[in-house]
């Protein structure tokens, strides 16, 4: 049985415990306060908005190591063309209203609904939540939002409405991470798209290992 959350505490269940499928734990609350002390314990929301909270720590993890990034050259032309303005944090409301709007073929409806909204953008307001754009003219086209743990980024969502410009964004936020000593982008999940820039399965030890030293090593996005 999936043991259910105090609105009372901020504690979550042991990560290890969690079902087969990833689902640790369900009820509690949305506030800023629990979202964060889930995530710097490798855990994260994801629930449909009719559903109870479900808080899941899947096992394997799926994980971009900075280090292991690299782009196509099909990608690497693309960039050359110059075609998106790249900007940070200027219109996050916007980016998420997008993802929650984006098709995706593989899902029924979005788990980013107001309640989500709300909560990640107060998490941005105090600095844990931060999104990457791609601007054509006065039209953001693409970009995505997560949440950072010390020095791991962890990617929530993209979209893009113009071809390639998430990409093209991603491949800003990954410049930028590096360059302010990031090490991690967490996928949570495996997704082609993450694939297709390096990332890979890791256990679920070790990324709980892996959010422990980040801890450590805070980072100014």
């Amino acid at each position: 049985m999936i043991p259910e959350i105090s609105k009372y505490s901020l504690t979550f269940p042991n990560p290890r415990f969690a079902s087969e499928e990833g689902i640790l734990a369900h009820g509690g609350d949305l506030s800023a306060n629990r979202v964060m002390a889930a995530y710097v314990k490798g855990i994260f929301p994801w629930y449909n908005e009719e559903d109870p909270i479900l808080w899941w720590s899947p096992n394997p993890r799926f994980v971009l190591n900075i280090d292991d990034f690299h782009i196509s050259k099909n990608l690497k032309k693309l960039i050359r063309k110059d075609m998106f303005e790249i900007r940070f944090n200027t219109s996050f409301v916007q980016v998420m209203i997008e993802c929650a709007s984006a098709p995706r073929p593989d899902q029924d409806g979005t788990w980013i609904h107001p309640d989500m909204i709300e909560t990640y953008t107060k998490l941005h307001t105090q600095k844990f939540a931060h999104c990457f754009e791609a601007w054509i003219g006065d039209e953001l086209v693409g970009g995505g939002y997560g949440i950072i743990v010390g020095d791991i980024f962890c990617g929530e969502s993209m979209f893009s409405k113009v071809s390639g410009a998430s990409k093209v964004a991603f491949v800003a936020l990954v410049q930028r991470l590096k360059q302010n000593g990031f090490s991690l982008i967490d996928s949570q999940i495996h997704t082609e798209y993450l694939e297709s820039f390096g990332a890979k399965h890791i256990s679920r030890d070790e990324y709980l290992n892996a959010v422990k030293i980040a801890l450590s090593k805070p980072r100014d996005f």
